[in-house]
């Protein structure tokens, strides 16, 4: 079963996919496979060896993982089995976000441009980082890759990120031009080609994105939802959630939104776009208003 697992991975990453945790865990049950002398996927097994690990999200993966597999084999040799994925009845718990009011992301702002030390390129660098990421959706990893290059007179060119996806982020024209001022700033710091740097002129870090996040949040008396702390990837289901808020009505011209929103946003799957509609109450109001009128013979 080895070789199959190596052609099934040469052929998905063909297709643009790294899939380095599938390779590893390809290869151990390939191993177990051999050792069990079994040259085709039987669920049994595919459920025992999914069920090694201790917690229930690891051993989910693991039996997805086989799955997807085992659906590649079975197109032409239907003698593997294919396990049932939902075998171990596990679903994905999403963390409910903050969603940032306008005023809250004023403060933010206000207390990146405090940042010291003086004279220092540091307080600009959260300032501008703060904005596109409340204005744009971008995911924080896609705003710190940015290099010169690729801010662009039609906005900034996102290269392959997540999912390996390209798009064309377009800016509004008083976002444009807060970037433009920064970047002459940056510039004459010199160093590398990345947009966003510290101090020392090396690339941001998220570790140091996060720390230095959670003390704007601090001193902007940006508190977050349920008990835990703001983050700064909320920012973009902020940007997603106002954009949703703001859409337009009727079932075929909600559908293309979200269609055009889940292109913006780099989403692989629709599916993605469609969980930000149950992330605030509001949101969770209009459609409950919406199948109210529908129900009694309304139109939506």
């Amino acid at each position: 079963m080895i070789s199959t697992v190596e052609r099934y991975l040469a052929v998905r990453r063909a297709a643009g996919f790294e899939l380095m945790d599938t390779e590893y865990l390809l290869r151990s049950f390939a191993r177990g496979a051999a050792q069990r002398g079994e040259t085709h996927i039987r669920s049994e097994s595919a459920i025992a060896w999914a069920s090694q690990t201790a917690s229930v999200a690891p051993r989910d993966a693991r039996l997805k993982t086989i799955c997807l597999f085992a659906r590649y084999l079975r197109s032409a040799d239907p003698r593997h089995e294919l396990p049932s994925a939902n075998h171990l009845g596990y679903r994905k718990r999403r963390r409910v976000p903050h969603i940032y009011s306008a005023v809250e992301i004023w403060r933010l702002l206000n207390a990146a441009s405090q940042l010291g030390p003086a004279d220092s390129l540091q307080p600009h660098t959260y300032r501008t980082l703060i904005g596109p990421l409340a204005v744009t959706g971008l995911r924080i990893s896609e705003a710190l890759a940015l290099r010169f290059s690729e801010v662009t007179p039609q906005g900034l060119l996102i290269h392959k990120t997540k999912f390996q996806k390209t798009r064309l982020v377009p800016l509004h024209e008083t976002t444009a031009a807060a970037l433009d001022r920064y970047l002459i700033r940056r510039r004459e710091r010199g160093g590398g080609e990345h947009v966003f740097v510290a101090e020392d002129g090396r690339p941001l870090r998220y570790g140091d994105v996060y720390s230095t996040f959670q003390k704007l949040a601090k001193a902007a008396k940006v508190s977050g939802s349920h008990d835990r702390r703001p983050r700064g990837h909320e920012l973009r289901h902020t940007f997603a959630v106002r954009a949703l808020e703001t859409g337009p009505k009727g079932r075929q011209q909600v559908g293309q939104h979200l269609l055009a929103l889940a292109t913006y946003m780099g989403h692989v799957n629709i599916d993605a776009t469609y969980w930000y509609l149950e992330a605030t109450p509001e949101l969770l109001r209009d459609i409950g208003r919406a199948t109210e009128t529908f129900i009694r013979g309304g139109h939506l």
